[in-house]
């Protein structure tokens, strides 16, 4: 099993991620942050990951650090996961709509951290959620797992709507890029001899 437990402790925040690669999509949250851990939950069952994410935060100044701080450990705990990356697909792309709301995510296990997140909310809030934080977690999760993601809403009018396409894609890319391909063996999928 490609699993790992990673507990990051600031000033601001402490995160403990619990990571199984190789899961069924189970998932349980306790941050304090409802509509981020309702997405954390489609990128576990839709990833079919094993998360069991908990924190603390400074929610009493906002959900700002709390939601960064999340991405960094997930990026961490999923970086420790992956190991050496042998054999795996490296690549994953996932589209996914939900009514009238379609977005795509296309990532690359490259070991350069990079994020293109192109998405224009309909609204600031999704109940007292604030949308920029997504790219705060985006971010944080690219920096520190070291991926190239590509976040694209390409259309959408209920900001609820776009927010779980975007997440679900994103446990759906992420399932295939992590995945074993048979043809590679135990090599690694690239012509520079390392990720």
């Amino acid at each position: 099993m490609r699993s790992a437990e990673v507990t990051r402790n600031t000033l601001e925040t402490k995160i403990t991620v619990k990571m199984n690669l190789d899961g069924a999509g189970k998932s349980a949250f306790r941050t304090g942050v409802p509509f981020l851990e309702h997405m954390l939950d489609q990128v576990a069952r839709h990833g079919l990951i094993d998360l069991d994410i908990e924190g603390e935060g400074d929610l009493h100044i906002d959900a700002h650090h709390t939601a960064e701080d999340i991405g960094i450990t997930l990026g961490q705990a999923f970086t420790k996961a992956l190991g050496d990356k042998k054999g795996i697909r490296r690549y994953g792309h996932a589209y996914v709509p939900l009514d009238e709301a379609l977005s795509r995510v296309v990532i690359d296990l490259s070991g350069r951290p990079g994020l293109e997140f192109h998405v224009e909310f309909t609204r600031a809030r999704i109940g007292d959620f604030d949308v920029d934080l997504f790219r705060e977690f985006f971010q944080g999760f690219v920096n520190h797992a070291g991926v190239t993601l590509h976040v694209d809403c390409l259309r959408g009018v209920n900001a609820h709507h776009q927010a779980e396409t975007v997440f679900k894609a994103f446990g759906r890319a992420l399932r295939m890029a992590v995945e074993a391909d048979p043809r590679m063996g135990d090599s690694l999928p690239s012509t520079k001899g390392s990720l």
